[in-house]
């Protein structure tokens, strides 16, 4: 059993604190929020993400997991502190790492003892050695302090078993003690290690989310094409899918990539070729694709309707993807600026992001518990979220309902001939 704490209780922070203690590991999670923190001593996880809950409630009955505001109390005696708070997107596309800092620096304060500090968040390269320097500059006490990165590969909605049953886990290290000892935290897990240097593990990160936001973009852009020259999309992923060398994930097109991944690493890693003089086309393209993608259904509608003002719009999920409440980057955000702005009157309908969306539009939008509400008499629809419960809709449904059958799929839901047999008429990506 190894000591650990993590400072923040995000995405990236707290999946990874109850994985540890799941393995048998001693966990003290630390944020700033006490409210957050009495939540989570209750049992409940401030995220939407399955299977969380019932692994915080078991270990933290058990004694393995714990959650706290003192950050002196959790780092003090720690073995390794894990750093898992954001780096959100700055206005010229650079990450933001003062939450980095500040939890560098109450480490340098506050630790008593050698220690490993592992950074989780996603970083620009070579921000590992930034912070090994920042806290030896600050430390309180006579302590060897050592940094290493371990970035995090988590799909939203699916995080704990994305942790607990990875693909592999990369760690990149400058020495061997380091190594030894992320070695050891991760030995109970089971799984293949991919042990570099620092700057290759903060580069392993980055490559990998922007070429799956480029596989993305890039069917996105065959997508379009198809729809110019009468092919179907869903047959070209099909046929692209039997291939090894291209695989069959992320080869969905729909209206673009979002969550608290994709654009902000795509857009971070654009920038920091800049920084060194090089222009990393690629990326850039794919960051172009997906802005344009996101508002394509909508000006499909506005070709197809002279106005939205006063029209009942129906808008079916509100999350980036299923399976999250997660609203970064969410294609519903751009669209429904886009409507409201045109006067539409908006009916929304999604299982759990609600709630957060009402942070934003508390107001301004109807929210239903039901699909069907939304749909009720609604002039046209917007489908942005893949959910079950959207999926089950019958396309009979929106004919039934719907004063005007008129539906946007941003998801490729439904076959476009069965739609067009039940009297709707419907609009998808590349089809």
């Amino acid at each position: 059993m190894i000591k650990i704490a993590v400072a923040g209780t995000g995405y990236v922070g707290l999946v990874a604190g109850v994985c540890f203690a799941e393995k048998g590991h001693q966990v003290m999670c630390v944020d700033v929020d006490e409210k957050k923190i009495e939540m989570m001593k209750s049992g409940k996880s401030p995220i939407y993400e399955q299977g969380l809950e019932e692994l915080m409630q078991k270990n933290y009955k058990e004694g393995r997991l714990d959650y706290t505001t003192d950050y002196k109390l959790a780092y003090k005696g720690a073995d390794a502190i894990f750093i898992g708070v954001g780096t959100p997107e700055q206005a010229d596309g650079s990450a933001n790492l003062s939450y980095v800092a500040t939890v560098s620096r109450q480490i340098a304060e506050t630790v008593e003892k050698d220690c490993l500090v592992v950074v989780k968040s996603t970083v620009p390269v070579g921000t590992n050695d930034k912070v090994e320097q920042f806290i030896k500059d600050s430390l309180a006490h006579n302590v060897k302090i050592e940094v290493a990165s371990n970035p995090e590969f988590l799909s939203q909605g699916n995080a704990v078993r994305d942790t607990l049953h990875a693909k592999r886990i990369v760690i990149g290290t400058e020495s061997k003690k380091a190594e030894e000892l992320l070695r050891k935290i991760y030995e109970p897990f089971e799984l293949p290690i991919v042990s570099v240097n620092r700057r290759s593990a903060e580069m392993i990160k980055y490559a990998c989310n922007d070429f799956l936001a480029l596989k993305i973009s890039y069917m996105n852009d065959i997508a379009n094409l198809c729809e110019l020259v009468g092919a179907d999309i869903e047959d070209i992923a099909k046929g692209m899918s039997y291939d090894n060398r291209i695989g069959s994930s992320f080869l969905h097109a729909g209206i673009g990539y979002g969550g608290s991944c994709f654009p902000k690493d795509t857009k971070a890693l654009s920038y920091l070729a800049k920084q060194y003089g090089y222009n990393l086309k690629t990326v850039q393209a794919a960051v172009d694709v997906n802005k344009e993608q996101k508002t394509k259904l909508y000006k499909k509608a506005c070709d197809r309707l002279i106005t939205f003002n006063n029209l009942k719009v129906a808008v079916l999920g509100l999350a980036f993807k299923a399976g999250t409440d997660d609203l970064r980057e969410a294609p519903s955000l751009d669209n429904v600026e886009l409507l409201l702005k045109q006067g539409a009157k908006i009916y929304a309908y999604d299982p759990v992001a609600v709630e957060n969306f009402k942070k934003k539009y508390p107001t301004q939008i109807n929210y239903v518990e039901k699909p069907e509400e939304a749909l009720e008499k609604a002039n046209v629809c917007f489908i942005f979220t893949e959910w079950e419960q959207i999926k089950n809709i019958k396309p009979e449904t929106y004919k039934k309902l719907m004063r005007t059958p008129l539906v946007y799929d941003g998801r490729n839901i439904y076959d476009v001939e069965e739609m067009k047999k039940n009297g709707i008429e419907y609009y998808s990506i590349g089809r």
